[in-house]
């Protein structure tokens, strides 16, 4: 096979060949370089959609659960609808002590309104919210110098903060702010650290300070406006669990219907996650079968100039055959060229697609739905070894056709 594959008489033969038939191998190739190099557009494209969605994730760990409270729409107890639900420290102590499969809780309090934060002669508009240190790991929050919120500075509702990257860099600039004092509505916090996080430009531009300090500082009591917890490594079916247990544990406590979605909004992102995963999955078999399918069109187009060849090359044949050559040789030398060509034409296709795919990337950085078109070299592969499968079907009815060509009729043709 080595030696047949390798033979320099073949390949002089199929070159012959296909200078003698410049502009219809042009033509047949370039039907299969265009079907290589759909396949890559679109794949690379679904590819580029999917990154824009992950990124709409990024910011939160993925295995978060939100737990936001609003209105009744359903009567329920006694009680009308249209009434306000109200998280408490309670509800927030009974969540962590008794519902199974949460790894990380922590209850958040926002502060209304434009707050003022300065430090020195610099004064800038940022938000500040107050959390359990269970929250670093629910915002997937990266610390880049000092600390962040711990459980001390919650029991003791100390008056600390930790900066968020361009809230740090706009009051102090390159200096290290850990130490420093800052002051909210005019209270003195200390910075203990400052973090980055990738949810987006408002996630960096606020300050974290421990929910019992906002709490007591701000107002609200006991009053919790929202909460959130990642589930471990529960699948997403275990994590709708918890989420239907923790619905039903709230509405007994704070008398609403469980069914009642718009009391309790429970936004569970791994259960949003697997849906859009589910989607891309069905995109990607989608392109393949849309790619193959032109690539086929590609295909049928060689296997009709093959048929040609084999068909104006009918008395040549003959003579081989009539020389002593084998079925086997002559379906090896048509193989060969039918390969040959779809190889080359879609290699050409592949080339283009990814280059196409690199030069357009560099145009849509920063887009917030699609980014980063690309295909993996896994792709690329699969790409090769479809063209080497269609590219040995397009030849192999013709190869067939020309090993069984008779010797005696084949030197009767004109």
């Amino acid at each position: 096979m080595k030696r047949a594959m390798f033979d320099l008489d073949k390949w002089q033969e199929i070159f012959s060949t296909i200078r003698k038939n410049k502009l219809r191998t042009f033509l047949t190739g370039f039907s299969v370089a265009w079907g290589i190099f759909m396949l890559i557009l679109l794949l690379g494209a679904g590819e580029g959609l999917q990154h824009g969605t992950e990124n709409q994730f990024k910011g939160d760990a993925l295995n978060s659960v939100w737990i936001i409270p609003g209105k009744t729409s359903i009567p329920y107890g006694g009680y009308n609808a249209d009434r306000e639900i109200k998280l408490e420290n309670s509800d927030f102590d009974d969540l962590k002590k008794n519902v199974s499969g949460i790894e990380n809780l922590s209850s958040r309090k926002y502060l209304n309104g434009i707050t003022q934060i300065s430090y020195g002669n610099k004064t800038g508009s940022f938000g500040v919210l107050g959390c359990h240190p269970e929250e670093k790991e629910a915002e997937q929050i990266e610390v880049l110098g000092g600390r962040f919120i711990n459980n001390l500075d919650v029991q003791e509702a100390r008056k600390v903060a930790c900066l968020g990257k361009d809230m740090k860099i706009e009051l102090f600039g390159t200096s290290n702010p850990v130490g420093e004092y800052i002051n909210i509505n005019g209270i003195p916090f200390k910075v203990i650290g400052f973090y980055m996080d990738e949810g987006g430009d408002r996630d960096v531009r606020r300050t974290w300070i421990p929910i019992s300090t906002h709490q007591g500082v701000f107002g609200g009591a006991n009053r919790v406006d929202r909460m959130a917890m990642t589930t471990g490594d529960a699948s997403v079916e275990e994590a709708g669990a918890i989420v239907q247990n923790i619905r039903e544990r709230l509405s007994k406590k704070l008398n609403f219907d469980p069914a009642d979605e718009k009391a309790l909004y429970v936004r569970n992102r791994a259960e949003f996650y697997q849906k859009f995963a589910d989607l891309f999955a069905g995109i990607r078999l989608f392109i393949w079968f849309i790619g193959f399918g032109t690539i086929c069109a590609g295909i049928v187009g060689v296997s009709n100039i093959m048929m040609i060849v084999v068909k104006e090359r009918t008395k040549e044949i003959g003579i081989r055959k009539a020389l002593g050559a084998s079925s086997s040789s002559i379906v090896g030398l048509i193989m060969q060229e039918s390969i040959f060509i779809t190889t080359i034409a879609g290699y050409i296709g592949l080339t283009l697609g990814v280059g196409l795919l690199e030069w357009s990337g560099d145009f849509i950085q920063g887009n917030e739905y699609f980014s980063n078109p690309e295909v993996d070299i896994g792709t690329a592969i699969n790409a090769t070894i479809l063209l080497i499968i269609t590219g040995s079907l397009a030849g192999l009815v013709p190869a067939i056709r020309a090993a069984s060509i008779q010797p005696v009729n084949a030197l009767r043709e004109d």
